[in-house]
């Protein structure tokens, strides 16, 4: 008998013991876009009644829910955070132009610049959706300015000031060098597409002069990004059968066919050179940030972006040279908070500084009542969220209830939550309103006060 009765208690504290560990709760659960607060990813077990915190995952925000969830006899309950993705929205007008979005503004997308007719794009010709919002300098569309560089004719005479730049309308006499005559128009006008008309004359060589099959200096080719080179510039006749060498531009290089032209009978044979503009490749690594690009040939840009929460250190813009990108990739250098402001509430949490973008800091109370933000953290501005909150000892004042007296003895002041419903009206008066009043988190009564209100007489 004794046996069975040990047998018993022993099966009674097991059944005790297997009671308390089922109401323990495993590791949380993982829900889409959300991630689980990082004090609470290394534990296993939870005791019940224990609370853990969800926060939205990268490039989601909350849109509502609340992020706990609680654990309750060995389950969890339901998490009714729900987390969307940041949308940078509309980027805003773009007068003389409009914007192409390549998405549904998500985080990462672009949205490309396109100018209407007649203006042309200043600045970069796309934006990129960040955190913060639609980042990289925001581009415009001016009025296009059209006008005519000077023409270059071979062995002409230049007259007067010596003028770079001609708008539209404008006009030139061109004079040939003595020994040379003209072929061609000899006045000539800026036209509206930049170009001059009627197609620009040649100054060739007399016939006297010229040799029997001979060739006048040959044609400079702009749209070829080529030259003549420097020993064939300052010629002005060539015999039969010479030849002329090309160079590409500065920031040019060949791209297939002959660099030579020759004089046969009179005429140049065709130019067959091809010139690219050479190409930089990659601006450069740089941590927390991202080079934005024009293009990666001479002539175009890489313009530095940093992270949201990391702010420029160095120039923003390089350049495709000749010879590669100039000068260096600059830095992207983490935000930093100061040191928050003294305040009577205590830190529940262990930060120490420097305080860094998105870092958190948590306050409590031992007494009173926290008053503003539990959480205050480290924004992309180097500035606090808001400021550090305070405790203070919140009271409601005894309620004056005209005509009422109380069952039991009552106090000065009550505490936040703290509720009263112990109070009667006198003889000759009625009870009206609620049945309890509580004491609010700001000391106020969070009812509107009980009233005790005369009888009617009978008539």
């Amino acid at each position: 008998m004794r046996i069975a009765t040990g047998t018993i208690v022993i099966l009674s504290f097991a059944f005790l013991a297997t009671a308390q560990v089922a109401q323990e709760c495993s590791a949380p659960l993982e829900y889409p876009h959300t991630r689980l607060e990082n004090k609470f990813t290394s534990r296993q077990k939870f005791s019940s009644g224990e609370k853990v915190y969800y926060g939205c995952a990268e490039d989601f925000t909350p849109s509502k829910g609340s992020r706990s969830v609680e654990c309750l006899n060995g389950k969890w309950t339901q998490l009714t955070l729900k987390c969307e993705k940041i949308a940078c929205g509309n980027a805003g007008d773009l007068p003389n132009g409009h914007f192409r979005y390549e998405g549904q503004t998500y985080v990462g997308e672009k949205v490309y610049a396109k100018c209407n007719e007649g203006y042309m794009l200043k600045g970069m010709s796309y934006m990129i959706c960040k955190r913060s919002g639609w980042t990289g300098e925001f581009p415009s569309c001016e009025e296009k300015k059209i006008t005519c560089s000077s023409p270059v004719v071979n062995n002409s005479v230049k007259s007067g000031t010596e003028v770079s730049v001609h708008h539209v309308g404008d006009t030139m006499n061109i004079t040939c060098s003595t020994g040379f005559q003209l072929d061609g128009a000899q006045q000539l006008t800026c036209g509206s597409d930049g170009q001059w008309e009627p197609k620009l004359p040649q100054c060739l060589l007399s016939p006297d002069k010229r040799p029997a099959g001979g060739c006048d200096a040959p044609l400079i080719f702009s749209s070829a990004n080529a030259n003549l080179a420097d020993k064939y510039i300052t010629m002005t006749s060539f015999s039969s059968g010479d030849k002329v060498y090309y160079r590409c531009d500065v920031g040019y290089t060949p791209a297939g066919g002959s660099r030579i032209r020759k004089c046969d009978n009179g005429k140049w044979t065709p130019l067959k050179l091809k010139c690219e503009r050479k190409l930089c490749g990659h601006a450069g690594d740089m941590s927390n940030g991202q080079f934005v690009y024009t293009g990666v040939e001479f002539g175009d840009t890489a313009t530095a972006v940093c992270d949201e929460g990391f702010i420029l250190v160095g120039r923003a813009t390089r350049h495709c040279m000749s010879n590669g990108w100039d000068g260096r990739p600059p830095v992207c250098e983490a935000v930093e908070c100061q040191e928050p402001t003294e305040t009577n509430a205590q830190r529940r949490n262990f930060q120490e500084p420097p305080y860094t973008f998105r870092n958190v800091i948590q306050y409590g109370c031992q007494v009173g009542s926290l008053v503003g933000s539990r959480e205050i953290w480290c924004t992309n501005n180097g500035t606090w969220s808001s400021p550090p909150p305070q405790c203070k000892v919140i009271r409601c004042r005894s309620p004056n209830i005209p005509n009422a007296f109380w069952i039991n003895s009552h106090k000065k002041t009550y505490r936040p939550m703290e509720a009263i419903s112990s109070f009667k009206c006198k003889s000759g008066y009625t009870f009206s309103g609620p049945a309890h009043i509580t004491c609010g988190s700001e000391g106020q009564w969070l009812q509107r006060l009980p009233k005790c209100l005369p009888k009617m007489k009978r008539g």
